[in-house]
């Protein structure tokens, strides 16, 4: 094909490309110097929205982890003004294992898991650690998602004997057996409150999180924790697993008016418990880290505006410097179109190359941030996608007047410029 053949459209684009480039190379500094505030905008905004996507996924995964279609019931009221009990916090002692036995009939429950909670001194014949120690049924591993990683789960049978077995967490292990074979700490005897327990399982690691550490749980038999611990008849909560999430809020009002009745409460008002619905708290939990998302992002984002602002300096600058050349550029023929596009193309390229360097920094302190310091980061595509599209849209935005007004000299004048 010759010369003459090919399209007047292709040699533009391909000379405007020439040219792009060869402006933008010929002052590498400068040019190194005016991306740097696309680099860090980019890269702040990447891995800001990193973080927070990772704190994000990190707390609805430990919440899930703690029991699938979970509801709670607490003792005690929601506080009001001038109350002391909010939310079973406090000494308000309303239910017991019989209230939990009756809602094992309702629909949609699929299986009840009455506990109590105290903290106790608990002792190995060579260390020692202050825990929570759990009061359980043979239920609790099911409701609440609990693997059991060495040995085996009490029994119904244990817990009706009142059976001084013990089911510990592996941070537990560690702290009272440390160096010990895990499957030579089955059958091992510890201490709580002064009784023996013998250890017949240990628990698969969850890890901790501000919902609590259950590998740093001591669990016993239900009926023994309050024989030995509580003296009391009274459960500290309800954990209650619903056959599925559509069913959740069904379930509630069914275990609210059967609570109710056999607490010959007429008034709902007045109840003195409360039911703590996992999703509700999963979903407030994601609208928080969702906030903080956006809250990081924008912080980030202004260093974007202020890398704008230098791109369109540093634009200004190069059509003071290059007068002369746009006037000999006007004078041969070139049309104000093709100056506007010449300046805005460097813009443009000047902000995806920061912004492509952007990503990859970004990416990399993500990583850093994962690696080193153990918080969990979750880089999105489309935080990517939409970091590049700023990138792209400042580079158009912050350099079209500047080239607009390359575009507007007048050649004569341009040409007598000093």
């Amino acid at each position: 094909m010759s010369e003459t053949s090919i399209p007047k459209t292709s040699i533009k684009i391909a000379d405007l490309i020439e040219e792009t480039f060869s402006a933008v190379s010929s002052n590498k500094t400068r040019s190194g110097l005016t991306m740097l505030g696309i680099v860090i905008g980019i890269a702040s905004v990447i891995a800001m929205v990193a973080i927070g996507t990772g704190a994000q996924s990190s707390i609805e995964a430990r919440i899930s982890s703690l029991g699938a279609n979970l509801l709670t019931i607490q003792p005690g009221a929601p506080r009001t003004f001038g109350s002391t009990v909010n939310a079973g916090r406090g000494n308000a002692q309303t239910l017991t294992k019989a209230d939990a036995s009756s809602l094992s009939s309702l629909s949609g429950v699929k299986a009840v898991s009455p506990e109590s909670t105290n903290r106790e001194q608990v002792i190995s014949s060579t260390s020692n650690t202050n825990t929570s120690v759990i009061g359980a049924v043979s239920a609790y591993p099911e409701v609440h998602n609990m693997t059991i990683a060495q040995g085996l789960w009490f029994t119904d049978s244990q817990v009706s004997g009142f059976a001084k077995v013990v089911v510990i967490g592996p941070t537990v292990q560690g702290d009272l057996f440390s160096g010990m074979a895990t499957s030579t700490v089955i059958g091992q005897s510890i201490t709580v409150n002064g009784l023996p327990f013998t250890i017949v399982g240990i628990t698969a690691s969850k890890g901790g999180s501000g919902f609590g550490n259950t590998d740093n749980n001591v669990y016993i038999p239900l009926s023994t924790a309050q024989q030995f611990l509580t003296g009391s008849i009274y459960v500290g909560s309800i954990s209650i697993e619903a056959t599925s999430q559509s069913v959740m809020t069904s379930v509630t009002d069914e275990i609210t008016a059967a609570l109710l009745a056999r607490h010959k409460i007429t008034d709902p008002t007045k109840a003195d418990f409360n039911i703590i619905n996992q999703a509700d708290i999963a979903s407030t939990a994601s609208s928080v880290t969702g906030t903080f998302t956006a809250l990081l992002a924008a912080v980030a984002g202004i260093s974007l505006v202020v890398g704008g602002i230098g791109i369109m300096n540093m634009m200004l600058t190069t059509v003071t410097e290059r007068t002369r050349e746009i006037g000999l550029r006007k004078a041969i023929g070139a049309q104000r179109s093709d100056i506007t596009l010449q300046f805005l193309a460097e813009a443009i390229v000047l902000t995806v190359l920061g912004g492509v360097i952007g990503i990859m920094l970004g990416w990399g302190v993500s990583w850093g941030v994962t690696r080193f310091f153990s918080i969990t980061t979750q880089v999105s595509v489309n935080s990517i996608l939409l970091a590049f599209g700023v990138s792209a849209g400042i580079g158009i935005l912050f350099g079209y007047y500047p080239a607009v007004r390359a575009s507007k000299l007048n050649p004569i004048e341009a040409l007598r410029y000093e």
